[in-house]
């Protein structure tokens, strides 16, 4: 199995990847919503912007 990252031998250590490093760069990927799956629907247009909204009025 190759490291998902850097394509390197995992390390049974912290399988899936070869190193902490990879690891970290993929739960930096995750925390940015990285992996996010695109939405067409409606409803989560609607969420997302309430939610821009929201976040908007709390930076100022």
């Amino acid at each position: 199995m190759s490291c998902p990252i850097c394509k390197r031998e995992t390390d049974p250590k912290y399988r899936p990847f070869c190193s902490k490093r990879c690891a970290d760069i993929d739960l930096g990927i995750w925390l940015k919503g990285g992996y996010s799956i695109p939405s067409d629907a409606p409803e989560d247009i609607e969420n997302a912007e309430e939610e821009a909204d929201a976040a908007q009025k709390w930076q100022h």
